[in-house]
């Protein structure tokens, strides 16, 4: 890496403390969204670079688990403070590298503060319990110990939280972890983290990075997953994706933690307030233009309240501001590539063929594709059927709340769902009810804390990340017992 401030002209790997090339001498160029000019060269990695990542981390893994808990929290402190003092430049280099606006680039700068300041005190938390022995003078323990390397596998959609998520509570309890970022986000999903934390004070080689180009994950990801120095695998992304790689994980014995596709529901009972349900709706399902695993895809009315809010929400939805997400104003920007824009277009264009209705938006305006509703969508349709990743959502009338459960349980999906009703009691029995990992009442369903349980069931995947329970995913429990006095034995 060379050069001060971003973008720069070039972006390495990082690997034992070092900014490096790939072993290839290969780049590939990484553009922006909305403007599409080239924002640097990245370093396009294969299989031997991640090799060399892991034999790095691997190296660095018995001085890092070592570590005193005072070394740690300074560093994931220190790395707290210096991510705040870069805010605005973290901000500009959402905007221009993944299209992500200030309303969203926000929370995850704020997600980022908080994960780094509470993985600091990880440190001090109980490695262990005693237990309760039956065989007498002997004393017996539950030990949490680091796996060591653990390769950690994110997107680009919310770049900054999502290799902050996969990687600092690995961090924190003394694992090493190699990094492998989108190629849509090499730098606000890969090098930032780097930066930061190897200033911060990390040793070399805790973490490292690995780059690739569009279409070369599988070369990366297959050496991470061969690699049997690699302890540990946690995934964010598509379900197909996450599906093969547990596949082939569990050939090798390899536990992974995933966190997958979701097409999830927010149900408008009919005795909410209106105008809340209208605001949450529109946050919810088009925050980040959609391109946020939790947005809420499809919003259930029980019919009371189904004509006011169709006539709302649409109204609300066509007149958001679309274009630049450098303007602060800009609600959606633009989407991450073509390919994603012609995907939307596609299943739209679908959907209005087989008999949808478009309430608000439906025409794209390249790169973006402006705020979407659908009505009377069929199930055929592939938009009711997937995780459409936009600022598309399909409204659906329902005759009650409970019916709204029993169509959105129907859904291969259970990563997020949300419940707006004037009773909050009738909320939580409703929550109870739905086929999903995380259902929050009377709020939308774009939600999410370091220190929470987050994941989904079914077909979104299985574990949860979260700080408070990174010591069951990353760490492996050792039964310890010593005795205070010989014992006898039969023989």
């Amino acid at each position: 890496m060379t050069g001060s401030g971003w973008p720069r002209p070039r972006t390495g790997h990082f690997i034992g403390g070092a900014w490096v090339e790939a072993a290839s001498g290969r780049t590939y160029p990484n553009r922006s969204p909305w403007s599409g000019e080239v924002l640097g060269e990245v370093a396009a990695g294969d299989g031997e670079d991640a090799g060399r990542a892991v034999a790095a981390a691997h190296a660095a893994f018995g001085g890092w688990a070592r570590a005193l808990p005072h070394e740690r929290q300074r560093i994931f402190l220190r790395a707290a403070d210096l991510m705040e003092s870069r805010r605005d430049e973290v901000l500009r280099a959402l905007a221009l590298e993944t299209g992500c606006g200030r309303h969203f680039g926000g929370v995850q700068v704020d997600f980022a503060l908080k994960l780094l300041r509470q993985a600091a005190h990880l440190a001090y938390r109980p490695a262990g319990e005693l237990l309760p022995s039956d065989v007498e003078g002997t004393r017996a323990m539950a030990v949490r110990r680091p796996v060591g390397v653990v390769a950690a596998i994110a997107p680009w959609n919310a770049s900054v939280v999502l290799a902050g998520r996969a990687t600092v509570g690995p961090l924190a309890l003394g694992n090493t972890v190699v990094l492998k970022p989108s190629e849509e986000s090499p730098y606000t999903g890969g090098a930032l983290w780097a930066e930061i934390l190897h200033e911060a004070g990390l040793p070399a080689g805790a973490f490292n990075v690995v780059t690739h180009a569009a279409g070369e994950a599988g070369g990366v990801g297959d050496a991470l997953l061969d690699d049997p120095l690699v302890k540990r695998i946690n995934f964010t992304g598509s379900t197909p994706t996450g599906r093969r790689l547990a596949e082939k994980a569990g050939r090798r014995l390899k536990r992974v933690l995933l966190q997958l596709s979701g097409q999830n529901p927010l149900i408008v009972a009919g005795d909410a307030d209106l105008g809340y349900a209208v605001d949450a709706a529109t946050y919810g399902a088009f925050v980040h233009q959609g391109q946020v695993c939790m947005c809420a895809r499809r919003v259930y009315v029980e019919r009371p309240l189904a004509a006011a809010f169709a006539e709302r929400f649409a109204a609300r939805a066509a007149a958001l501001p679309t274009g630049d997400p450098r303007d602060p104003a800009t609600v959606v920007g633009p989407v991450i590539n073509e390919w994603a824009l012609a995907l939307l277009d596609r299943r739209v264009k679908e959907a209005v063929g087989l008999g949808a209705r478009v309430l608000a938006g439906g025409v794209p305006e390249p790169p973006c594709y402006p705020a979407t509703v659908l009505a009377d969508v069929p199930d055929e349709a592939e938009i009711a059927q997937g995780e459409t990743f936009g600022a598309v959502v399909v409204l659906e009338v329902v005759d009650s709340a409970e019916e709204a459960v029993a169509r959105a349980n129907r859904s291969d999906f259970g990563l997020a769902a949300s419940i707006i009703t004037g009773d909050a009691g009738r909320g939580l029995r409703l929550a109870a009810q739905l086929d999903a990992g995380i259902v929050h009442v009377n709020d939308q369903p774009v939600n999410d804390e370091p220190q929470m349980p987050f994941g989904g069931v079914k077909d979104s995947g299985w574990g949860r990340f979260g700080l408070g329970l990174a010591a069951e995913e990353f760490c492996e429990l050792q039964w310890v017992t010593v005795r205070d006095q010989d014992r006898t034995f039969p023989f």
